[in-house]
Order: C-alpha cells, then structure tokens, then sequence
C-alpha cells in the first residue's frame, strides 16, 4: 500500500510534466501548416511522423498508463471512508485511461494510413486525417468530460473525509467542472483545463509523496 502510493505520487508529478511539455511543445515548436495545400500538409505530416508519433505515445499512452496507477492508488486510499464516491470517481478513472490511450493508438495509426492514402490520392488522405482527427479529439484529445467527472468526484470524496489538503481537493472541484464543461466545444475550456491539471497534479504528487514521508517517521517513532 506504502509503495504504491509512493509510485502514484511520483506517477502525478510525471503527469503534470507531460501536459507541461505538451503546451511548450504545440505552443513553441509545432507549426501546423493550417492555411497550405493538402500537399503541403500531406508533406508536413510525413516529414514529421517519427515526432509526431513520439508525441502521440507519450501525450496518451504513456500519460494514460501512469494515470492508470494513479486512479488505483487514490481508490485504495479513499475506499474505507467513502467507498460508494471512491468506487464511482475510480470507474470514470479506468474508462478516462481506457480512451487516453486509445486516443493514442488511434492518432499513430492515422499517421501510417494517411501517408499511404496520400500515395495515391492526396485529396482522401486529408479527408481521413480530418475524420480520424475528429475521433481522436472526441475521445480524449479534445473533450475531458470523463477526466473532468473523475477529478470532481474524487475532490468530493477527499473533502468529506479530510483526505489531502482542503485548498487542493477546492482546485480539484473546480478543475472537475470546468472539464465536465468541455462538452462544449470551446478550445478556452480545454486549455484551462489543461493548465489546471498542471497544478493539481503536481501539488496531488507532491501531497502524496509528503504524507509517505509522515507516516514513515511516525511509523520509526
């Protein structure tokens, strides 16, 4: 149980990592040619597709495995004392993981298809990225409605019986309703959602990580 919680913690900080690289890395370096030919695009996508695939791995599947071992670790620590909420928000964590990584396999799988389309006919080949495209943000890429239920509900478990820092389980409510709001498309919701899980995954790891430390000392005493 100690262990776990201790891999969790450092799984949390990870994942804050992972969305901070993922906003310097769309924000700074990539350059989508949004307004060029399908061409163009199309050789952009394939110039890029070894980066582009790294990125898919790590922003979903490697995101959605320590996510994984997070969702486990929290239920096993909120379940005595809020069993039915703990049970609830960890179900909207395992089908949160399932579509991460899922989203993952499917953007890579994308890249391969469209650049063999594209040998043939350019103008399908869009078509498949922009219909794929859709998939990959309705399932996890661009609407955080399950992420969003799993935080809120977590929080509210965490505030009834005084599990982690107060100021910390307020943040997670409100991250959890902003997500839940990402049901409607617009990007501002995604990216604060986004910053906030920055925030709270960070400070949900480091909380976890200190309280290992406690009750190792309280255990040595």
């Amino acid at each position: 149980m100690a262990n776990l919680q201790k891999i969790a913690g450092s799984a949390a900080l990870f994942e804050a990592f992972i969305y901070i690289s993922a906003f310097v890395f769309f924000g700074v370096f990539w350059d989508f040619p949004i307004n060029a030919s399908d061409t163009q695009k199309i050789a952009f996508i394939t110039d890029n597709q070894i980066i582009m695939s790294l990125v898919n791995l790590t922003m979903y599947v490697v995101f959605g495995m320590l996510l994984s071992i997070l969702v486990v670790a929290i239920h096993q620590r909120l379940k005595s004392k809020a069993p039915l909420l703990s049970q609830v928000a960890s179900i909207f964590g395992i089908i949160w993981v399932a579509l991460v990584i899922a989203s993952g396999m499917i953007a890579n799988i994308r890249l391969m298809k469209v650049i063999e389309i594209s040998l043939q006919d350019t103008d399908q080949a869009m078509t498949v990225w922009v219909v794929i495209n859709t998939i990959v943000e309705g399932l996890g890429g661009g609407n955080e409605v399950v992420g969003g239920l799993w935080v809120l509900l977590l929080s509210i478990a965490a505030l009834r019986i005084n599990e982690f820092p107060k100021t910390l389980n307020y943040l997670g409510l409100f991250i959890g309703f902003v997500g839940i709001l990402t049901i409607y498309p617009a990007e501002v919701l995604t990216e604060v959602f986004g910053l906030g899980q920055i925030i709270w995954f960070s400070w949900l790891g480091i909380a976890m990580l200190m309280n290992q430390k406690v009750d190792k000392q309280l255990n040595l005493q």
